[in-house]
């Protein structure tokens, strides 16, 4: 990709577009004492890497972006779009520096249509102020990552991002009806229609959801909603063999039970987490893996029936004192170790994060075989994730290993870890994305014809290929 350097006309461009205050470059972060906040533009949360940026833009809306991007096709600029930065694929890193194109600006909640259940948002918006907006209104947006306090919209769009209700509900492309969408050209559509059916030509919705902000840069969206649950039953379920912790998934699932959230953490996710909280949580020492598992809905005696059924199926496995959580107070801090433990991982090392997936009933197999691997190159890992949906956060520890083993000697075992995911019918991510990490082992999952349908589908959208470049493939 031969891409051309910034030059001084272009940024007075620029600035004429967005405004002078909202034109960042290195040497206007110095003079104005923010070199460490511009510096964040060019990271993300993947492991420790860092890309400069030439000039960060950020623009107030789609028509601003529209002629940022004309000037980036006519001058073949590479524009890096960039959420909040809580990614774990490298896919907001400005690999080939250039324009980091930011949506923080768009941040506004735009309706709320509660006789249609849907909502209209700009990209920029965190996820839960848009979870807690609808619910104010007794509406439902499910899907919830992790980072669900910290991560935007646009964000959880480019990768379809899940979280644990993401079993029960879907992920984040479950809930989009309609996009508008800067085109690299700088073309501005509309995707489909405000419609629950549209079977009218190419479904260039769900094309752009999920495509890491490699076609186009999303500036709306239309959102459908559901009734908010009104009611749910927490427990924490300690299992005495990691690999039964992994069975009991699928079998709560074939007793007919749907849970709300069916997380999995290993003995050390779960301490790393608690520590790093400081919330207190006693471990007994034959205890070497927990489920928490959430059932929602409307009607309490019913979810107590359907509690009563999982204790039946826990009943056939060694497990420990199952703990109910029976106030608020409780389910937040079970939730909020959960949820931290990738913040945990990170505090107490470098590492590197795999998420894998596979279909649920294999997930026993997946464990095993990751441990398997990682005993025979010498690394440890630190394994969680969305138990439901068969997907595995797999956090390879640097602990002592040298850059030789770091940088190169893990390529291999975590090939075949993605083999594996794939020998069992999965695939290599489940909703971090490919970006810049995983774009070497792509061939494990995608076929040659796959990947040049979509080279062609890059091309059509993006023909000089300056949007998110370096990404995917």
């Amino acid at each position: 990709m031969n891409f051309n350097a910034l030059t001084p006309e272009l940024l007075v461009a620029f600035e004429a577009i967005v405004g002078p205050a909202h034109v960042l470059t290195a040497q206007r972060a110095e003079a104005a004492a923010i070199a460490d906040a511009y510096a964040d533009y060019g990271r993300d949360h993947t492991e420790d890497l860092h890309f400069a940026p030439d000039v960060v833009l950020r623009p107030a809306d789609a028509e601003e972006i529209s002629q940022i991007m004309r000037l980036c096709h006519e001058h073949h600029i590479p524009v890096t779009p960039r959420g909040a930065g809580t990614g774990l694929s490298g896919g907001a890193l400005p690999l080939h520096h250039g324009v980091v194109l930011s949506t923080e600006r768009l941040n506004r909640i735009l309706e709320i249509d509660e006789r249609n259940l849907q909502a209209t948002v700009e990209p920029g918006v965190v996820n839960e102020a848009f979870q807690n907006a609808v619910k104010e209104v007794g509406l439902f947006y499910p899907p919830d990552p992790a980072s669900k306090g910290s991560c935007s919209l646009g964000g959880n769009l480019a990768h379809s991002s899940g979280g644990p209700k993401a079993v029960k509900y879907g992920t984040t492309r479950d809930y989009v009806l309609n996009l508008q969408v800067v085109l690299p050209t700088g073309d501005i559509i509309w995707t489909a229609a405000n419609t629950l059916k549209n079977s009218t030509g190419y479904n260039l919705t769900q094309l752009l959801v999920g495509s890491e902000g490699t076609l186009g840069i999303i500036t709306k969206v239309v959102f459908r909603l559901l009734p908010f649950p009104q009611q749910n039953i927490l427990m924490l379920v300690p299992f005495r063999q990691i690999e039964q912790a992994a069975e009991a998934v699928s079998a709560v699932f074939r007793a007919g039970i749907i849970p709300s959230g069916m997380e999995f953490m290993e003995r050390e996710a779960i301490a790393w987490s608690s520590d790093y909280l400081k919330i207190p949580l006693t471990l007994p020492e034959d205890i070497h893996a927990h489920l928490l598992i959430e059932l929602d809905g409307q009607d309490l005696d019913q979810l107590y029936k359907e509690a009563e059924q999982v204790y039946g199926v826990l009943e056939r496995y060694d497990v420990g004192e199952i703990l109910l959580a029976d106030t608020a107070g409780q389910k937040d801090e079970l939730w909020r170790i959960r949820r931290n433990i990738g913040n945990s991982v990170r505090y107490n090392s470098v590492y590197k994060e795999e998420d894998t997936v596979v279909p649920r009933a294999e997930l026993p197999t997946l464990l095993k075989g990751v441990k398997e691997i990682g005993a025979r190159y010498g690394f440890k890992s630190v394994c969680y994730g969305h138990a439901g949906d068969g997907n595995l956060h797999v956090n390879i520890i640097r602990g002592d290993l040298d850059n030789e083993m770091w940088n190169v000697g893990l390529r291999q075992p975590i090939t075949e870890i993605f083999e594996l995911c794939v020998k069992l019918g999965g695939t290599i991510s489940g909703e971090h994305g490919i970006g810049l990490v995983q774009k070497g082992y792509i061939g494990i999952a995608l076929a040659e014809a796959n990947l040049e349908l979509m080279r062609g589908i890059k091309q059509v959208f993006d023909p000089h290929g300056i949007l998110n470049p370096g990404k995917i493939f």
